[in-house]
């Protein structure tokens, strides 16, 4: 029989979903796509056929198609703020919320609100007027979800700082590809519609290389067509849905490897749509007392990466990693382990206990994966 006080929270959390308003997120490889673009045109569209649209934040960036869309639109009008000697703008939420629109549209969504907003982010902005029954429509770029930041680095050579966690698309209702060939996105940066002059030709030797552009579309088209599976799975039929996962990230004190693995596992338990843990065993040699000052500080921003990409985390204290691991997949019913490669130091501990093989045949008997992650 299901827990009482589980059916009780199912139930709450379903009457929850349905006052909370729907969320629509374009998603496109970089600048210039033509994300803004689109929304405007959906909010006229929607606007002939009866729905009250607002806008509550744009950002046209001067581009003269784009911004004659704006005509015969409600613009809320920006919250302003001082910061360091200027007036800034802002989404003025409290005004959205008091508004009531239908729909409202809300661009840039990994923005960084101006120190002193109520919310750091605006995703979180966004969450908010969801969460008030308004329905909202937004977009962002690929490089800014924020499990696929090394990788984009990777591809870029450039680290994204305003980022979204996964979570945020996870509750999309719809997720949408705005697609170009990489030869119409760089016909775009050359007739001057994405950027002004002066920064075109740093934008070709840069983030606008066909081969960057290419694999930033790729990645584009995975997490859509991802999004999409998942929906069907979890609502169009149960007879192919995937079994229950339930994944555990075992990480060090290593702070590089331990940012990979847990951004690896966190793409993997979003494609499962599942629970995951992120595992940490403090052997004596890492106790309070005697840890490094900069691994202590690498584990606490990792462990906060883990909570934002949804990850629960558990801290135990034990001299063996290895029968730690085997404990926490008993207890929480751990269907995937996964660790970093060969050379982490984690891996190597683990191999030389004496209850690595006690592990193996623990997995073994009861049917649990493990990732080895590169």
């Amino acid at each position: 029989m299901p827990d009482k006080d589980q059916t009780v929270q199912h139930f709450l959390d379903l009457i929850k979903k349905s006052r909370r308003g729907k969320f629509k997120i374009y998603i496109g490889m970089s600048a210039g796509v033509g994300k803004t673009f689109r929304m405007l045109q959906e909010a006229h569209a929607l606007i002939r056929n009866g729905i009250d649209v607002k806008i509550g934040y744009i950002e046209t960036h001067n581009r003269e198609e784009t911004h004659a869309l704006l005509e015969g639109l409600s613009v809320i009008p920006r919250r302003k703020l001082f910061y360091k000697g200027k007036e800034l703008e802002e989404l003025d939420v409290p005004a959205v919320i008091s508004l009531r629109p239908e729909v409202v549209i809300v661009d840039e969504l990994a923005h960084t609100n101006i120190e002193g907003s109520k919310n750091e982010k605006r995703w979180q902005d966004v969450m908010e007027i969801l969460e008030a029954g308004i329905n909202v429509i937004s977009a962002v770029n690929i490089q800014h979800i924020e499990s696929l930041n090394e990788e984009v680095k990777k591809i870029t050579g450039i680290e994204v700082t305003e980022r979204i966690p996964d979570k945020v698309l996870a509750v999309a209702d719809e997720v949408v590809n705005i697609d170009l060939t990489a030869d119409e996105l760089i016909s775009r940066l050359k007739e001057g519609k994405i950027y002004k002059a002066e920064k075109i030709e740093i934008a070709l030797k840069n983030f606008f290389k066909s081969e960057h552009i290419l694999q930033l579309r790729e990645m584009a088209l995975k997490e859509v067509a991802g999004q999409v599976e998942r929906k069907v799975e979890t609502e169009v039929t149960k007879e192919y849905a995937k079994k229950h996962e339930r994944f555990m990230a075992c990480i060090s004190s290593n702070e590089a490897t331990a940012k990979t693995v847990i951004r690896k596992t966190a793409r993997l338990a979003n494609y499962y749509h599942s629970n995951w843990y992120v595992l940490y065993v403090q052997v004596p040699a890492e106790s309070a007392d005697k840890i490094a000052l900069d691994k202590q500080r690498h584990l606490i921003n990792n462990f906060k990466l883990a909570t934002e990409l949804g990850a629960k985390i558990i801290k135990v204290e034990n001299s063996h990693i290895a029968k730690a691991i085997i404990e926490q997949c008993e207890e929480r019913n751990i269907t995937t382990i996964c660790i970093g490669k060969p050379h982490v130091s984690l891996l190597k501990v683990i191999l030389a206990s004496n209850v690595f093989s006690q592990l193996l045949n623990k997995l073994s008997k009861n049917n649990i994966d493990l990732v080895i992650l590169s």
